[in-house]
């Protein structure tokens, strides 16, 4: 018989759970940590729950631990900010399975692994519903720090990467696609369950001299657009044309689901920066593709998306919304 957090309780089950961080850090009521010289603490909380961004039909544990990770990672990068230590808060009915949990640390773990921080404490409480908080922290020069406002009419609207692979891999999943071949359809489920946060950027940006306005695009590519410029107080001009669509996404639905996901699918996590035109290109070259440059910011209030000689308003009623019916 599998054994369940009922059968091991607390007493048991915290102790376990502290074998995944370094053990001079966990055992107290906080972790004492201390900040490098001349750098400033970048802190971001994400929260994932059961049967809203994730479900036993779509995501395995350890895609939950990844992905969990991998959105506040994601934040920090966003922030300019590398990862430091993590909390982590679960919130799990009493038949979770160990085996479950074990899958999901195992994720977190791996993401750290490859990006960097440490689990350094968290909370365990009861909860009807499956609950995944997590608190990252990481550093960043204060020079460099990246920020949503700043944003400047003439600058080029760069993104890091393929937008709407996450969604596709979703549909995949609900079987909502037809068959694909095996590679495609590996490659785009791993775009939703093992999402990358776009930290190895950040040594490619200027260090000098360029405010940078930032964000990820974790609610979709139209969502951190529009959200960059309420920041800034600016509008945005994006081309159709240029936005990079996998072309196993655009053989699989076409060009315009294709285009509807990149735009409104989200949990794609790359990062929308704001760069001056010249700086956007070395950039991009430094990048290689898929980065690439896909508009421009404006001086007035109107995000708009041109194909074409066709312009037209951005539908800012799409996206993911919490609260939305």
């Amino acid at each position: 018989m599998t054994a369940t957090i009922a059968d091991w309780g607390e007493h048991r089950l915290l102790p376990w759970l502290q074998t995944f961080s370094p053990a001079a850090l966990v055992g107290d009521d906080g972790a004492v940590l201390t900040p490098e010289p001349g750098r400033s603490l970048v802190v971001t909380t994400d929260v994932l729950v059961g049967g809203v961004h994730f479900s036993d039909a779509t995501t395995p544990p350890d895609a939950v631990g990844w992905r969990a990770m991998a959105a506040n990672l994601s934040d920090l990068a966003a922030m300019g900010a590398t990862p430091w230590a993590v909390t982590v808060g679960l919130s799990l009915p009493p038949h979770t399975e160990i085996a479950w949990i074990e899958a999901l640390y195992g994720g977190m773990q791996r993401c750290l692994d490859q990006y960097g921080g440490a689990i350094v404490g968290g909370d365990l409480t009861r909860s009807p519903t499956p609950t995944i908080g997590i608190t990252a922290l990481g550093q960043v020069d204060p020079a460099q720090v990246l920020r949503r406002r700043g944003a400047q009419g003439g600058e080029a609207i760069v993104v890091t990467g393929y937008h709407g692979n996450a969604r596709a891999g979703l549909a995949i999943l609900l079987d909502e696609l037809g068959d694909l071949p095996v590679a495609e359809r590996d490659f785009l489920i791993a775009a939703h369950q093992y999402p990358q946060p776009r930290l190895d950027c950040l040594p490619l940006l200027p260090k000098v001299g360029v405010a940078i306005a930032a964000m990820d695009s974790s609610d979709g590519l139209a969502d951190a657009v529009v959200q960059l410029c309420r920041a800034s107080g600016v509008g945005a001009q994006l081309e159709v044309d240029q936005i990079p669509l996998y072309p196993g996404l655009i053989a699989a639905v076409g060009e315009e689901q294709a285009l509807e996901w990149a735009l409104y699918g989200g949990e794609d996590f790359e990062l929308v920066l704001c760069l001056p035109p010249d700086v956007a290109a070395e950039f991009v070259a430094q990048l290689g593709p898929p980065g690439a440059i896909v508009g421009r910011i404006t001086t007035d209030l109107d995000v708009v998306i041109r194909r074409g000689s066709q312009v037209q308003p951005l539908d800012q009623t799409q996206g993911f919304q919490h609260f939305q019916s």
